[in-house]
């Protein structure tokens, strides 16, 4: 996990946020989803994000996905 994401069970229940903040990751990937540029979501949502804040929330997802198991049902 990045340095700049943390989970804290006192925070959010315990779902990732940016370090530093109670800025939840999904709050900041459903913002990138929606193809707002970087300094948008800085400008007009969270002014205490830098860009590579950004740019951790979407290496954190990936990561997520990365060691994610997937089962696959035996087909008969």
């Amino acid at each position: 996990m990045t340095p700049r994401i943390t989970v804290n069970p006192q925070i959010h229940f315990g779902k990732p946020c940016v370090a530093g903040t109670r800025i939840p990751v999904q709050s900041v990937l459903e913002l990138v989803r929606e193809n707002l540029p970087f300094a948008d979501i800085i400008r007009d949502y969270y002014p205490d994000l830098e860009p590579d804040d950004i740019r951790a929330c979407i290496q954190y997802a990936m990561d997520v996905v990365a060691l994610e198991d997937i089962h696959l049902a035996a087909t008969p």
